[in-house]
């Protein structure tokens, strides 16, 4: 063998020796980035629901405007990302109408209660209609899905309105504040305690990361922030009242969830949205708010307190 020939092999093997070198230095890269990037999402989402939080606990106990101004907020932000997936999948809502219902409904109640509500309703069917005769290219179905959207956020969402004023003052937004905290800690408890400990999935085709251990837990943090509401002034509820509320709301705020999720995967979205880093979109975080709300609302009615 010459000089020149073993010269040659021995480069050739230092660079395959390199490249390997290479590719496993990539790997191991890549290997420490993923947990930085878990990290990171983490770091990102905490953030996020801590702002999320305190602006919504501010609007809520700063006064009854500041909670009509919050659930008109949301219940726009809701109404648009939902109409967008609906339309991403080839329906055609009217976003215009929809969305200034379901802003509008919060409103209504606050100034007009049951009979502004009605009178919104039939006011935007009625429109709609209208749209539907004059703009060819809708179908009843675009119909239907406008008035379901701002019925299923607007509508739902302005019972908080009715909640806080079961109890005048301060006390109506600690109320107020008890609801939309035990489905915070419902869906922590579920999120933490499922990703941890589950193994048996609650609904498999809609939402694969649920699973009754998730549920369970979500369900023991919603009757305990529900039978924290026993302590507040002039609310006139019931140690197993309270459990009973806890233990429904907390049913019922899974069933929100899986009503999005439901929505999402039909339409193909993942997140309904990307302007809350971390969440996704506000329906997103406000899936199970809408109906525990609207639930919330019909018990206290049963029970005579509103």
């Amino acid at each position: 063998m010459s000089l020149e020939t073993q010269l040659d092999k021995e480069g050739q093997a230092g660079e395959s020796i390199r490249a390997n070198a290479e590719r496993i230095g990539q790997a191991a890269a890549h290997a420490q980035a993923e947990p930085e990037s878990k990290s990171s999402q983490l770091r990102k989402r905490t953030i996020t629901a801590i702002v999320f939080g305190s602006i919504h606990i501010a609007l809520i106990l700063t006064g009854r405007w500041t909670t009509v101004i919050m659930c008109a907020t949301l219940s726009g932000f809701c109404s648009f990302e939902l109409y967008r997936m609906l339309r991403s999948d080839a329906n055609l809502p009217n976003e215009i109408i929809g969305i200034a219902t379901a802003v509008a409904y919060p409103i209504v109640y606050f100034l007009w209660h049951f009979n502004g509500i009605l009178t919104l309703t039939l006011l935007s069917a009625t429109t709609l209609l209208v749209w539907y005769v004059l703009y060819q290219p809708a179908r009843f179905i675009d119909v239907a899905l406008t008035l379901f959207g701002s019925c299923y956020t607007g509508l739902l969402l302005s019972t908080l309105i009715g909640i806080r004023e079961i109890i005048p003052g301060l006390y109506g937004g600690i109320l107020v504040l008890g609801v939309v905290v035990s489905v915070w800690i419902n869906d922590a408890f579920a999120f933490l305690f499922g990703s941890k400990y589950g193994k048996h999935k609650l609904a498999p085709r809609i939402s694969p990361n649920k699973s009754f251990e998730g549920f369970f837990a979500g369900l023991i943090g919603s009757v305990c922030v529900w039978t924290l509401l026993v302590f507040i002034p002039s609310f006139e509820i019931g140690i197993i009242w309270a459990v009973v509320g806890g233990l429904f709301t907390g049913i019922m705020g899974i069933l929100g969830d899986l009503v999005e999720s439901r929505i999402k995967r039909s339409t193909g979205f993942k997140d309904s949205g990307s302007l809350l880093p971390g969440h996704g979109g506000f329906l997103d975080r406000c899936d199970s708010l809408l109906v525990v709300a609207a639930v919330a609302s019909l018990y206290f009615r049963f029970l005579g307190l509103m």
